[in-house]
C-alpha cells in the first residue's frame, strides 16, 4: 500500500462521511418518524453500491480503485456503529418490533442488496 493510496482512501472517506451526513439530514427533514430511517437508507444503499463495485472489480475496476471507492467512499458513507447505537436506543425505549426491524431486518436487507449489486455487475 502506497502513501498515495492511503491519502486517496482518506479523501474518499471524507466525501463518504459528508454524503452520509447530507443523506441522513435530508431524510430527517422529510420523514418525521421515530425509526432511524436515515441510517437504514444509508446502509442499504451503501451495501448495494459496495456489492456493485465488488462485481465490477472482477471485470474492469482495478484493485486500487476498489479500495478507494469501497473502503474509502462507501466505508465513510455507511455506518454500522450508528446502526448499533440506534438499535440499543430502540431496545431501551422498549420498542421491540422496531428493534428487530432495525437489527435483523436491515441487516438481512443489506446482505440481500449487496448480493443483488454483486449479481447485477458480475455478469
Amino acid at each position: 500500500m502506497t502513501p498515495l493510496l492511503v491519502l486517496a482512501v482518506a479523501a474518499a472517506g471524507r466525501i463518504g462521511s459528508a454524503l452520509r451526513y447530507l443523506t441522513d439530514n435530508a431524510l430527517l427533514a422529510r420523514v418525521r418518524q421515530t425509526f432511524p430511517w436515515g441510517t437504514a437508507i444509508v446502509n442499504l444503499t451503501g451495501s448495494f453500491v459496495l456489492g456493485a463495485l465488488t462485481g465490477t472489480a472482477t471485470t474492469w475496476l482495478p484493485h486500487d480503485w476498489l479500495t478507494i471507492l469501497g473502503t474509502g467512499l462507501i466505508g465513510g458513507y455507511t455506518t454500522y456503529s450508528t446502526a448499533s447505537l440506534e438499535t440499543i436506543r430502540l431496545l431501551h425505549d422498549r420498542r421491540r418490533r422496531a428493534t428487530a426491524r432495525n437489527s435483523l431486518g436491515v441487516l438481512a436487507a443489506c446482505v440481500a442488496l449487496a448480493t443483488l449489486g454483486l449479481a447485477i455487475t458480475a455478469r
